[in-house]
């Protein structure tokens, strides 16, 4: 160990090199995330078009219709700056609807997971080890880090 260790008993920061994280290949094959991958991307893709696709034609119909965009509505405000203020709402709207797929779609599937996932940690943690021991149960809260 070295001499300008921080802790008096010259004891690292993380847990254990017994307890090994669970492999990233478990939870990648359970249908339920692949259901919560894909729910995802759709959302993505789509809002992607939405927002992205929405700026992209305003600005070429701006290049290519200059006439169309310079027509008058009322006073000095053009079909041009209405369109381009319109983009704020296309934003609102798309951070709206994000907000809602999170909360309907994506979050119960990840509490699921995360619960399912914190279940079998709890329960290999709890269970005796290869070695022959107890097994270590996990404190609540704790991630391995020391506490001030």
């Amino acid at each position: 160990m070295p001499e300008f260790s921080p802790w008096h008993d010259n004891s690292l920061t993380y847990g254990s090199p017994t307890i090994e994280p669970a492999p990233a290949s478990r939870i990648s094959k359970d249908p339920e995330f692949r259901t919560l991958r894909r729910t995802q991307r759709r959302f993505g893709v789509r809002a992607t078009l939405l927002s992205a696709g929405g700026f992209l034609l305003y600005v070429l119909v701006s290049h290519s219709v200059p006439g169309l965009m310079n027509r008058r509505l009322t006073g000095d405000l053009t079909l041009g700056l209405a369109i381009g203020l319109g983009q704020f709402a296309v934003m609102g709207l798309t951070a709206w609807w994000y907000l809602r797929h999170m909360r309907t779609r994506v979050d119960p599937i990840a509490r699921g997971l995360g619960s399912r996932l914190h279940q079998h940690e709890t329960a290999r943690l709890r269970a005796p080890s290869r070695h022959g021991g107890a097994g270590r149960t996990a404190r609540p809260g704790s991630r391995g880090y020391r506490t001030w």
